[in-house]
């Protein structure tokens, strides 16, 4: 995974059901850019997740395979979902949207992930922010 930090989880509290439990977060510039452009496939699999914050779209610009994507609104309520975005598209823009959520292709449909579901997003805190 490409992004460094502590690591989380997302949970989809509607249908009490784990989306991603080693989740990162992209929450600077250059990490939002880069997301998961030239990560490898392997090291994105089941259980991975970027989280993109603030986002109100994604592109999968030099990215290798396809993901799924939830666009989430300020209370972590799904407003748009795109599964199975290829490589080299754009994404639609939602204005509603605060954050996006990236995971591996064919996450979403197993889970039952629907437009409405709240999510829930727990990020550890860094070893450093703790010890302060």
């Amino acid at each position: 995974m490409p992004v460094p930090g502590p690591a989380g989880y997302a949970f989809n509290r509607t249908r009490r059901s784990y989306l991603a439990t080693n989740l990162r977060v992209a929450g600077t510039y250059w990490s939002r850019l880069r997301g998961l452009m030239l990560t490898d496939r392997h090291s994105f699999g089941e259980g991975q997740g970027l989280w993109i914050v603030p986002s109100h779209g994604v592109h999968t610009f030099a990215m290798r395979f396809p993901i799924d994507v939830l666009y989430l609104d300020a209370d972590s309520v799904v407003v748009y979902i795109k599964q199975n975005l290829q490589p080299w598209r754009i994404a639609a823009l939602r204005h509603q949207a605060a954050s996006v959520l990236e995971l591996p292709s064919s996450t979403l449909q197993p889970t039952g992930t629907n437009v409405g579901d709240e999510i829930e997003i727990v990020i550890a805190k860094a070893a450093e922010e703790v010890a302060s």
